[in-house]
């Protein structure tokens, strides 16, 4: 049985690291703190599983449940974790140094400009499951 709390109490992690996020880019001082690095760590992980979750719970339930209509607002939905997943990696690779905990931030403007769209992009997808996904994925359970 799938946990729409837990799904919704992650949905309320990421929004509440993402705010956090948001005004600490803000100050350049601040990005090179670990603090910040680990935040940001913490904010890609904690995404990460709630994507996977979201791909291994919700997903093949509405997929075998629903009809034509549910399938196509699911295959909508894994089109976005895709593109979600690959502006992370586009991010990571462009402003998180490898194999370490640290930003490399050589434009603090541009990395603003990208961390806000990157942020943009999640919570308006943080919003579409708790509007849409898992609603339909409860009348299917």
């Amino acid at each position: 049985m799938i946990s729409f709390d837990a799904l919704h109490k992650q949905n309320h992690g990421i929004t509440e690291l993402s705010n956090v996020l948001h005004y600490l880019v803000k100050d350049r001082a601040m990005c090179d703190t670990n603090t910040c690095c680990e935040l940001f760590h913490r904010y890609f992980d904690n995404l990460s599983n709630h994507i996977d979750k979201v791909e291994r719970s919700i997903y093949p339930l509405i997929l075998r449940n629903g009809g034509h209509d549910s399938a196509n607002s699911v295959n909508n939905f894994m089109n976005g974790s895709q593109e979600i997943k690959r502006i992370i990696k586009q991010y990571t690779r462009r402003w998180c140094k490898k194999n370490t905990q640290s930003l490399h931030i050589e434009n603090h403007q541009s990395f603003i400009d990208e961390t806000n769209e990157l942020f943009e992009v999640v919570l308006q997808r943080l919003q579409d499951e708790a509007e849409k996904l898992y609603p339909l994925a409860r009348r299917l359970q």
